[in-house]
């Protein structure tokens, strides 16, 4: 049974830090890229940040220099720290996992809600 689990949103000021954490199970997690997006109410679903099997990262310039994405094979978990948020941060950050080695598996977890205000 496949699972990816979202933690550690919550409500946080302009400026600070969150560590969300996706805890997974089911697959075989260092064959898959992994990816955080976010959707904000009204809004598309967007990429946040994006890590491969192989450890290669990306990001949009709207997150580039304040969120970092990392992940623990040995764990099958996946990070994303995101400091100097600022409101328009806010949204629900979801996990994906897709597989390099069969084209079309993909996964989502439930999600959990980010909210930048003072």
């Amino acid at each position: 049974q496949v699972q990816l689990v979202e933690s550690g949103g919550g409500l946080v000021q302009p400026g600070g830090s969150l560590r969300l954490s996706c805890a997974t199970s089911g697959f075989t997690f260092s064959s898959y890229d992994m990816t955080w997006y976010r959707q904000a109410p009204g809004k598309e679903r967007e990429l946040v940040a994006i890590i491969t099997s192989g450890g290669n990262t990306g990001y949009p310039d709207s997150v580039k220099g304040r969120f970092t994405i990392s992940r623990d094979n040995a764990k099958n978990t996946v990070n994303l720290q995101m400091n100097s948020l600022k409101a328009e941060d806010t949204a629900v950050y979801y996990c994906n996992a897709r597989s390099t080695t069969q084209p079309g598996i993909m996964y989502w977890g439930q999600g959990t809600q980010v909210t930048v205000s003072s």
